[in-house]
């Protein structure tokens, strides 16, 4: 009888893993990130900064540091290696940012109708050349992100993107995004190959575009692979996994848009309110340039860390705020709800929110055409597993109905990977916060640029040797007087 008890207890040990290990490794992992990496920042919102002033504390003019004087900065540029010090997020104000965003403006300077057609062409593209099955089991990512790759390829060369330049691509932006998410160490070779690819390119006078003559041809393909081909394909795809992963779960609102495709009032709320559950942003960082005064008892010191949480910002101010309701938008106004999906016009707002809303419209209305999407996997902002999904094609029918033993076998095998999927990113997210605070290349970049202005030294290297030094020094923390 005691062994029969002591079968079933580990049975039941077993069986209940997927329901507390997830959270309980994010829990630890973070307890970790925060030992390894320091503690800094302030929260916004928060108990010092709430809600109602985050977009005050967000537009303040100096909230305008990006990179120099944060730990975190190293952690980020670490990920988005090669190239951090000129992709146009991370750079400080000045010249080379004028030039970098008015050149980003260029590019993406698009008629409305042209953006259209392009990535509806690029949707039909890759999904047509699908293998024509009438139920696959997919990943969206996987499936979404050729179809970004082929758009900003077009937009930033005006010539179809070959097979080669699609693999570049997605090879890279699947990198990144995947060490983004802890799931996957980052392999510099894969990001090398796409860097040489467009520097021959770019020697090869391919680009129909005036780029900075200030930059080295380096430089320039550090730019383009960075604001193209890592943050435009990246952010992106994630933004059109989370809309068909919403509409596949909530299989009421995709039914209706179905019916009515044309209707862009209704796919502007569905992806308004998408973005509005899962923000393409978790945490921003900003350094203050001087002390920012919110009030007599009050002031955030030069030199804090701001960190704004995008999905606590949006989870306040809405009535049942974690519920998928598009039509809340038809009583609500964007600039009067705490909403800000691309930023804020005052502080360097994402340059392609006019392009994003139109492309994913166009994007989801392709896709609705062709499939039902149906999920029973989680659906978090993170994602970390990328969209697990059934598409059924719908061949004639507006309706088809989504085998329940695939979604019943979905669910469980999502529930499992989340386990595993745990484990490693406890582990691997350990230690490329330990390799980027080892690393030091956004304090060390910027240290060369001093010496460089005092005279004392060489300029700034991305150079991976090993070193021991300590983080970069954190700015003083908010005061209350």
């Amino acid at each position: 009888m005691p062994e029969i008890v002591d079968w079933v207890a580990a049975a039941l040990f077993v069986v209940s893993l997927p329901y507390w290990v997830p959270e309980a490794m994010i829990a630890l992992r973070m307890r970790i990130f925060t030992r390894v990496n320091g503690e800094e920042g302030l929260g916004i919102p928060g108990n010092v900064v709430d809600a109602s002033l985050f977009k005050q504390v967000y537009s303040h003019p100096a909230a305008n540091g990006r990179s120099r004087g944060a730990a975190l900065s190293d952690l980020f540029w670490y990920w988005l290696s090669p190239g951090a010090e000129i992709h146009q997020e991370h750079l400080e104000s000045g010249e080379k940012y004028e030039q970098i965003a008015r050149t980003t403006r260029q590019i993406l300077a698009r008629p409305r109708s042209e953006l259209e057609d392009l990535a509806a062409l690029c949707t039909a593209h890759v999904i047509d050349s699908l293998e024509n099955r009438k139920v696959s089991v997919v990943r969206l990512r996987d499936l979404i992100m050729p179809i970004w790759a082929d758009f900003y390829y077009e937009l930033v060369f005006h010539e179809p993107c070959p097979p080669v330049a699609r693999e570049l691509i997605v090879g890279n932006a699947n990198d990144v995004i995947t060490a983004l998410k802890c799931s996957a160490l980052r392999h510099m070779s894969k990001r090398r190959r796409l860097t040489r690819f467009l520097i021959d390119k770019l020697e090869a006078g391919s680009v129909p575009h005036t780029l900075p003559a200030s930059l080295s041809i380096e430089e320039q393909a550090f730019y383009l692979q960075g604001v193209f081909f890592n943050t435009a394909v990246v952010q992106m795809s994630e933004a059109m996994v989370h809309v068909l992963m919403a509409l596949a779960q909530h299989p009421q609102i995709q039914a209706k848009l179905a019916c009515d495709l044309d209707n862009d009032q209704y796919i502007d709320r569905v992806i308004k309110e998408t973005m509005r559950l899962y923000p393409l942003f978790g945490i921003a960082h900003r350094i203050t340039s001087a002390d920012i005064v919110l009030d007599e008892g009050t002031t955030l010191n030069k030199g804090t860390v701001l960190c704004f949480n995008y999905p606590a910002y949006h989870r306040t101010g809405f009535h049942e705020p974690e519920r998928f309701d598009p039509d809340r938008w038809t009583k609500l106004s964007a600039r009067e709800t705490h909403y800000i999906p691309f930023g804020v016009a005052t502080n360097r707002p994402c340059p392609a929110s006019g392009v994003a809303t139109v492309t994913m419209q166009v994007t989801t209305r392709e896709l609705l055409k062709r499939f039902l999407f149906s999920s029973s996997a989680s659906h978090t902002r993170s994602i970390p597993n990328r969209g697990p999904c059934l598409l059924i094609r719908r061949a004639g029918s507006r309706d088809p109905r989504p085998p329940r033993t695939l979604l019943l076998a979905m669910r469980m095998r999502d529930r499992w990977e989340d386990v595993w999927r745990s484990f490693v990113q406890l582990f691997l997210g350990t230690y490329m916060v330990w390799h980027a605070r080892r690393l030091r290349l956004c304090g060390r970049y910027f240290e060369a640029q001093e010496m460089e202005r005092t005279d004392w030294g060489s300029s700034a290297t991305d150079a991976e040797c090993p070193n021991e030094g300590a983080v970069c020094p954190v700015g003083p923390q908010p005061s209350r007087r």
